[in-house]
Parts: structure tokens; C-alpha cells; sequence
């Protein structure tokens, strides 16, 4: 099937992400209507990324949109079409779980032990404004894996297209796992040394916390929080103090405090 992508952002990473990998650069073709400073760029970069690139009018880019959600319609003039297979995530830089922890725990230039890793696991988070936004937070703090859960979560074909263009391209980037059992991959970081932290309100506070060199933190869903089945995994539940009138901070917002005072702690 053919997914459109618009947004300068989205289709800038996903472009640059294609001339960096050089892989199928056939499947993925740009259709511009004119040639602004930004549009200039991203073909330039489409060219020696061996991506084919088509000048159309503008009323063709509206009818490519069409069928995208009101908030993805504005093409600006530009938009990406990419051929997938049905299973295939879109806009994910997409990677297998367990062959992303054999990979980190082979490392050749030293031990994991001594290195510093953070995993972002989202729990059962449908919204994928808010997934995209939580993958632009992993990006900007270094986080080395996002893991989201097969079902009951953002990560079909369609929200993959909001999540690039919340992530600002983002997830072109940052190594996105879908599997089908978050207990089980909880377990085997445990295995690998990683320390799990859950966020959740009653917690320790997040500034008092020296986290892991090898930090798992897992975000619960907008409504229901982490379950429990993996809240019993977790060594430690981590809060924010607030002072606001509502009950809590939007799950992509927290999800940006809580990897922001990771960072910065590791980083000290």
C-alpha cells in the first residue's frame, strides 16, 4: 500500500534517513508543486539520496491529502509517498527487540556495564500526538530504544503518519521495537542489568533519584497509568512534584520532564 507523508520536518528525517542507510530509495517518491528554500533542500538531499522527485500542481498535492486527517493536510507544497507492505511501520526507524539487545550487549568497544542507556517503554499509549511527541523527547535526550506493544497502542500504518509529523521527524531517527509482550521484555533488560523505573504519582521524586547508567522507564497509558502486571516489575516508581489544580501532566509532557532529569543527571 502507498502512505502519504506531509510536514517539512517528516518528510526532511525521512529522506535524510534514506541517503544515510541508502535503503530502497525506489520505494519513496517526493511530488512538489514549487520551489521555496525549504522544498530547494529537501530535494537536494532527495538527489543523492536517489529518491525521484516529480514537480506537480498544487491541486494534485490536495488530492493526495485528501484522506489524511485535517491536522496532516497542509502539504506546504511538498509531499512524500512511500510504499509499504502491510506490516511494514511507515514512519518508525524500526528495529527487532531481541536482536537489539544482543547488538547492545556484544558491544565490542567495552562493556554495557560501563556505558549509559536509556529505554523509553510506553504502556498501552493510544494517542499517537502523543506517542510522536514522546519519540521527539527520546530523540533530543538520547535514548537508545522505544518500545511499544503490538496491540492497544498508536503504531498502525494511518497513526504512524501522525506520529512522524508530531515526532518533527524524529522518528526517522530513533530506533522504534513493537513487540508483543512488555512483561517479557521488561524481564530480559532485567537480565541485561538495566534498572526499571515506572512513572506513576506517589512515587519518589524525580530530582532525589540517581538513576542507572542503564535506565528503563516506562510511561503508562493516558487513562489507566502502567499496569500492574508491570508495575511489579518495576525497581523503583519515580514521580514529578507539581503544584498545578489538575490532576496530572499529559503522559508525552511527563514523558519529556522525567528523560530531561535522566539526562541531565547522567550528565552532571
Amino acid at each position: 500500500m502507498k502512505v502519504v507523508v506531509t510536514g517539512f520536518h517528516a518528510i526532511e528525517e525521512s529522506v535524510n534517513a534514506i541517503e544515510k542507510s541508502k535503503k530502497n530509495p525506489q520505494k519513496v517518491q517526493l511530488f512538489y508543486s514549487k520551489v521555496g528554500s525549504r522544498v530547494k533542500k529537501i530535494l537536494t538531499t532527495a538527489k543523492n539520496a536517489g529518491v525521484n522527485a516529480v514537480q506537480v500542481e498544487n491541486s494534485k498535492l490536495d488530492e493526495m491529502v485528501g484522506s489524511l486527517p485535517a491536522a496532516l493536510q497542509d502539504h506546504r507544497g511538498i509531499v512524500l509517498q512511500k510504499e509499504v507492505d502491510s506490516k511494514e511501520n511507515s514512519s518508525a526507524n524500526y528495529v527487532e527487540f531481541d536482536s537489539w539487545l544482543k547488538q547492545i550487549c556484544n558491544k565490542e568497544d567495552g562493556d554495557i556495564e560501563k556505558k549509559s542507556c536509556t529505554v523509553v517503554i510506553l504502556d498501552r499509549i493510544t494517542d499517537p500526538h502523543n506517542v510522536g511527541a514522546i519519540i521527539r523527547s527520546c530523540d533530543q535526550f538520547g535514548v537508545s530504544l522505544v518500545v511499544i506493544p503490538e496491540h492497544k497502542s498508536a503504531n498502525n500504518i494511518e497513526e504512524n503518519d501522525v506520529i512522524a509529523r508530531s515526532s518533527a521527524g524524529a522518528s526517522a531517527w530513533v530506533p522504534v521495537a513493537i513487540v508483543n509482550n512488555l512483561v517479557r521484555v521488561v524481564e530480559k533488560l532485567k537480565e541485561a542489568g538495566f534498572w526499571v523505573y515506572g512513572a506513576d504519582a506517589g512515587g519518589q521524586t524525580c530530582g532525589k533519584i540517581e538513576f542507572a547508567s542503564k535506565t528503563v522507564l516506562i510511561m503508562g497509558s493516558e487513562g489507566q497509568g502502567i499496569s500492574q502486571l508491570l508495575e511489579k516489575q518495576c525497581d523503583s516508581i519515580v514521580s514529578i512534584p507539581t503544584c498545578g489544580k489538575i490532576d496530572s501532566l499529559n503522559v508525552s509532557v511527563a514523558t519529556g520532564v522525567l528523560l530531561y532529569e535522566i539526562f541531565r543527571r547522567k550528565n552532571i
